[in-house]
């Protein structure tokens, strides 16, 4: 719907996400807020969708943090959007100027909030201040799909995800710890697209990714099969892998920890964090003419005691 003001309008089409700034000014009104509590509200007041409405900024739709600042009128709008609108309120078009509205500032730490990923789990009401740094360590928070043969958007819990992988990705599913999977192609030279395979493995009640591919290390292609864990690090830590890849009387072998899926595919493929196997290497361990990749990886799974 359009609001009328063409230069709002064109702030709200460039959407930016603006992380709460961590400077001496939020620091000095969380020292104003402090000495101001003792004597008024208690931070024991559950936010109205009135009074979050007052605290979300104009421009981006974010939650505003310290510094809050306003117009001369009493409009608002957060410290991250402020250089984008050039010192002109986005509301009235009057000067900003350095005008902060401590009032607002007081009045959200005196607010507590549910987390956002209430819908998935977490009961938890959290002071406003606080609420940020809760929710961006949350362990209900939704994973991403792990999916890296397309740029997927879908977001879930693990069963929602792993019901995801078999019914829209197609992805293979399979029982057991242990695993023999032949890698097959017919031009190794083509790096583009290579993100050939994710296999996924149920086994001590958990749920593992199998990722092979190819990428471009430098100038030369490279192949690389790493482990992920559906789950969080402090979980994943409590298992181990191990790849083995080989022929015409060589092996390469690889054991590490399976990485959790909050790491995206392209961290931990950039990492290195696996079976790296150079293309030379790769064609030789495939025999024959050394036209067509012909690789078999086999590996398993355990629980840490």
């Amino acid at each position: 719907m359009a609001t009328g003001n063409a230069y709002f309008d064109d702030l709200r089409s460039k959407p930016e996400v603006i992380d709460p700034p961590q400077n001496d000014e939020m620091l000095d009104i969380g020292e104003h807020v402090n000495e101001t509590s003792q004597t008024s509200v208690k931070p024991e007041a559950i936010a109205t969708s009135s009074v979050r409405e007052l605290l979300e900024c104009p421009v981006c739709l974010n939650a505003m943090y310290p510094p809050i600042h306003q117009c001369s009128n009493g409009h608002t709008l957060c410290s991250g959007c402020k250089p984008r609108v050039h010192n002109r309120c986005p509301t009235c078009r009057h000067e900003l100027g350095n005008i902060r509205c401590l009032a607002l500032e007081k009045v959200a730490a005196s607010l507590e909030l549910p987390c956002k990923y209430q819908n998935f789990g977490c009961t938890v009401i959290y002071p406003y201040y606080s609420k940020l740094k809760h929710e961006s360590q949350c362990s209900f928070r939704p994973y991403n799909c792990p999916y890296a043969g397309s740029e997927c958007s879908v977001i879930g819990d693990i069963p929602f995800l792993v019901s995801h992988l078999k019914d829209d990705h197609k992805v293979d599913m399979h029982n057991g710890s242990s695993f023999n999977h032949r890698y097959v192609k017919s031009n190794p030279h083509e790096v583009e697209n290579a993100t050939w395979m994710l296999t996924v493995f149920s086994c001590y009640g958990q749920y593992f990714c199998l990722h092979f591919e190819a990428f471009q290390l430098g100038m030369a292609p490279v192949y690389i099969a790493f482990l992920r864990f559906m789950g969080d690090d402090n979980e994943a830590k409590n298992y181990s892998y191990g790849l083995e890849v080989g022929g015409n009387g060589r092996k390469a072998i690889w054991q590490g920890v399976p990485r959790s899926i909050r790491d995206g595919h392209k961290k931990v493929r950039d990492s290195f964090d696996g079976l790296i196997i150079q293309r030379n290497m790769a064609l030789f361990f495939s025999g024959g003419d050394r036209k067509e990749l012909k690789l078999r990886v086999t590996g398993r799974i355990w629980k840490e005691q």
